[in-house]
């Protein structure tokens, strides 16, 4: 049979490479994550900052896992996979590790579930719930922070912000207004719109609400919503990025 020449155009081929996670053997893609693999075979990873059909972002750590023969946890969200790896994703350290991010996280800012609009669909309580965090056991910082109701349509607190950026990734990689931004350093991070301009008074904005749907706590929400009444789409941005991808 004779062998034709590969087009120069054409897409390079993908490895297909065999793992191991927590004990069960799983193929996956040379350029698949370990949290992509994880997801396609059932497998339970505890993650905040990432949302599928967004860029990975890496900032929670709460998707950390071990893998064998590096002494440091790996983010599984950003982490790709190869051939022989074995990761555990659900040992006592990792379990010991993701409730002292959420501590931390919960005593950053204000987040008092009971009064909060997002009560009963927020992602962070539904995580501490699901990691066994029934109490904080560092101090909390107890620090002010301002809420900006400038938006004929939408409100963003501060205080319960947990600075996973995804508000500044579909702005960006799906909106493309890129009004969403991160102005300043440490504990001190917030997210701004329009070079720290109040969201209302933004020209960029297109008050698609995306951001709003996006955010995994009562951080970005409807004005209007009393406590516990904000629910948010989880299943429309992969939708809009698979429509996205065929224009």
């Amino acid at each position: 049979m004779p062998r034709y020449p590969t087009p120069a155009n054409a897409p390079p081929k993908v490895r297909v490479v065999t793992l191991r996670i927590n004990g069960q053997d799983v193929s996956a893609r040379e350029d698949e994550t370990i949290l992509s693999v994880a997801v396609d075979h059932g497998i339970r990873i505890p993650s905040l900052c990432y949302l599928e059909g967004l860029t990975a972002w890496g900032a929670c750590r709460l998707c950390v896992v071990e893998v064998a023969g590096i002494p440091k946890l790996l983010p599984a969200c950003s982490t790709v996979v190869t051939e022989g790896m074995v990761v555990e994703t659900n040992s006592d350290k990792l379990k010991r590790y993701r409730r002292m991010i959420l501590e931390l996280l919960f005593a950053e800012r204000n987040h008092v579930c009971s009064v909060c609009v997002s009560n009963g669909h927020c992602e962070l309580q539904n995580l501490a719930a699901e990691c066994g965090m029934d109490h904080v056991r560092v101090p909390y910082r107890n620090a002010p922070y301002e809420v900006d109701s400038s938006h004929d349509f939408f409100r963003v607190d501060h205080n319960r912000c947990v600075l996973c950026t995804r508000c500044v990734r579909v702005c960006d990689e799906i909106e493309g207004a890129h009004t969403w931004d991160v102005m300043g350093r440490g504990v001190e991070c917030q997210v701004i719109t329009d070079l720290h301009t109040p969201w209302g008074e933004s020209e960029s904005c297109t008050s698609c609400g995306k951001c709003v749907q996006v955010c995994p706590t009562g951080a970005l929400v409807k004005k209007g919503t009393a406590a516990g009444e904000m629910e948010k789409l989880g299943d429309f941005l992969p939708y809009l990025t698979q429509m996205r991808g065929k224009q």
